[in-house]
């Protein structure tokens, strides 16, 4: 589907309150990803579902109660700590479109992702490199990877098939890399793909076979948030990671510490906190 443009603008019966910017929340789900994008006009996006159904209640306390629809979902990869809440999402609220793939992967989360998506009739969204989802004025949601179509390909380690977007609003930007290797990032950066943003989601929850320095280098964030829970058996974030973005001066903010993340623009900056 390269080069696609998709307006998921959509105003809703009310008025939303909400603010003219966007606010990105990196919401509190444990040992998983779950991202909420919520910009102007009613327009909410959400990448990954952590495991668990945690993320449902963090979506009831950020949405109205009128309010029971995502405009777009995005499942990064089908591991279980970032789709499991997502299943959850698709049966209490009307999703009016889902960006993914089809692997050759029967997990039952995914198994159970993907029959209820058919069961409703959702637009299902193959994107590639290059595709753009308008969010509202001057605010879009761009895929830096895949490269190329993956759909039906096998992986031996899952995490190779990631998507990737960036989030611009005007000049400020955030990175989203759900949980891709070192190997995925060297390929964005031979695609010219990579450069500075204000936030980065760090790679695979901090773990020491992402992040790698060359890709931190061009990325240099204002601020690198991880998605890791408390004593989590992994080791996440891998200390080599955390000296990494220390070097590069980020301000590293973590769920397991800080709890939910939010992050907005105030006074001609993205402040996260």
């Amino acid at each position: 589907m390269g080069l696609a443009i998709i307006a998921l603008v959509a105003l809703g019966p009310f008025f939303s309150g909400r603010d003219k910017g966007i606010k990105v929340f990196f919401l509190d789900v444990g040992q998983g990803d779950a991202i909420l994008i919520q910009a102007p006009e009613n327009v909410d996006v959400l990448i990954d579902g952590g495991p668990g159904n945690q993320v449902i209640r963090d979506l009831d306390g950020h949405l109205p109660f009128w309010d029971r629809k995502i405009e777009l979902m995005i499942l990064t990869h089908p591991h279980t700590d970032h789709i499991q809440g997502l299943i959850e999402v698709l049966k209490r609220y009307k999703v009016d479109r889902v960006v993914g793939y089809e692997l050759d992967y029967s997990a039952p989360d995914y198994l159970e992702w993907l029959k209820i998506i058919r069961g409703k009739n959702i637009p299902f969204i193959i994107t590639l490199s290059g595709d753009r989802f308008n969010l509202g004025e001057n605010i879009y949601l761009e895929t830096l990877y895949p490269l190329t179509d993956i759909t039906g390909q096998k992986f031996n380690n899952l995490n190779e098939a990631s998507i990737v977007t960036e989030l611009h609003e005007g000049p400020y930007s955030y990175l989203f890399t759900g949980d891709s290797p070192a190997e995925e990032e060297k390929e964005m950066l031979a695609a010219d793909l990579i450069s500075k943003v204000d936030v980065l989601k760090v790679g695979h929850h901090g773990s020491k076979y992402s992040s790698n320095l060359p890709f931190l280098g061009e990325v240099a964030p204002s601020y690198a948030v991880i998605q890791v829970g408390k004593n989590n058996s992994f080791g996440h974030p891998h200390l080599i990671t955390l000296q990494r973005l220390k070097k590069l001066g980020a301000h590293i903010l973590r769920n397991d510490e800080e709890g939910e993340i939010e992050c907005k623009i105030q006074v001609k900056a993205v402040v996260c906190q």
